[in-house]
């Protein structure tokens, strides 16, 4: 049996990149007897904002969201009903799960066969092609939301379903063994704060590139070896190399939204070195030396957020307690005030909202 599921929700809407944020409290939520076969329906408890939120909010990306828009895809919340006619579901109503980026894949194609089932050509998106977590009711995916762990917390959890499994993927991915150096520029935020855990779980040694007494106790709290303050250092490349006695990091974790994060990187990684392309600068072009790309034998990659089973594995790690995000929780009132903190670069580690009950 399906709880009683309101005819209305409270919901954070864009209307257009232009228009001032609405917190409407008459918003519809979607019926049992609406949902098409594969749904199901969550309501949400807590989510977490991500800079892709600003970026769908804002519309600055190649890529445009729809409008009218809800966002947010770091939502935790239970199953309050299924499709009719949906077979296999491998949830049940009552069940705690988390709302990813990748709201569907078809699980069938070339991509998704081979593990990239954030590259199917038929993906739906969580708040950016369709509505997303900044609601009190969502409908998602069974195939494609995720159990949360009983141990962790719905507020704590959230922000691993994009954050966390974004970084766990590019470290799992870029070859880093333990013992060798991995720099993360953007070290105090979101994504970064979380990297830096995971590359310790890993054995990895960390640099931090961020700036701020806030962010570096932050880092150096977490596990970060070394602290480089971008707006302190005159030569960001030398210091990145002085940290690791000369010879330059093994891999670069770049989740800043900024270029420049990557058009230092392959001057200060060491031959052999790797580099993964994580943050989404808007427009930016990814500018670097081919003659010292090649001679270095540097390798460059892409790590979009992570499949289903990277995002297991990195909740799993978070309610082993070896991994904990670092967050504020406010409330969906507060959201457009979030957005001009996020765009402004003042938020350390993550922002969590806790939705109305």
């Amino acid at each position: 049996m399906s709880p009683n599921i309101p005819k209305t929700q409270t919901a954070a809407i864009v209307t257009s990149s232009d228009a001032p944020l609405e917190v409407r409290t008459d918003h519809p939520v979607v019926q049992p007897s609406e949902l098409k076969p594969g749904e199901c329906l969550v309501h949400i408890l807590s989510t977490g904002v991500c800079h892709t939120d600003l970026h769908a909010r804002k519309n600055d990306w190649p890529l445009s969201p729809k409008t009218p828009l809800i966002g947010g895809h770091e939502g935790v919340g239970e199953v309050v009903a299924i499709a009719e006619g949906t077979p296999n579901a491998p949830i049940k109503i009552g069940q705690r799960v988390g709302i990813k980026w990748l709201a569907y894949s078809c699980l069938d194609c070339e991509q998704c066969r081979n593990g990239l089932e954030q590259s199917c050509p038929n993906q739906k998106l969580s708040g950016f092609t369709v509505d997303g977590t900044f609601a009190q009711y969502v409908v998602s995916y069974v195939h494609h939301v995720t159990p949360i762990p009983d141990e962790l917390p719905s507020d704590a959890a959230a922000s691993i379903l994009c954050a966390g499994v974004t970084v766990y993927r590019a470290l799992k991915y870029s070859g880093a063994r333990a013992g060798q150096w991995v720099v993360l520029p953007g070290a105090g935020g979101g994504l970064g704060h979380l990297a830096i855990q995971y590359a310790a779980n890993m054995g990895l040694r960390v640099i931090a590139i961020d700036t701020g007494a806030e962010k570096k106790k932050l880092v150096e709290s977490l596990g970060a070896e070394k602290w480089i303050d971008f707006k302190e250092t005159t030569d960001i490349v030398k210091a990145v190399q002085d940290a690791t006695g000369g010879l330059g990091p093994h891999v670069a974790v770049v989740t800043s939204a900024s270029a420049t994060g990557y058009q230092q990187a392959v001057d200060y990684l060491r031959h052999g070195g790797t580099l993964m392309a994580v943050g989404l600068p808007g427009h930016a072009k990814l500018e670097s030396s081919i003659f010292w790309t090649v001679l270095k034998s540097i390798t460059i990659r892409g790590s979009y957020v992570g499949n289903r089973q990277d995002a297991v594995e990195a909740l799993e790690l978070a309610a082993q307690g070896k991994v904990k995000v670092v967050f504020a929780v406010k409330q969906l009132s507060e959201l457009s005030d979030i957005y001009e903190d996020l765009d402004a670069g003042k938020i350390a580690g993550r922002i969590v909202v806790n939705m109305p009950k």
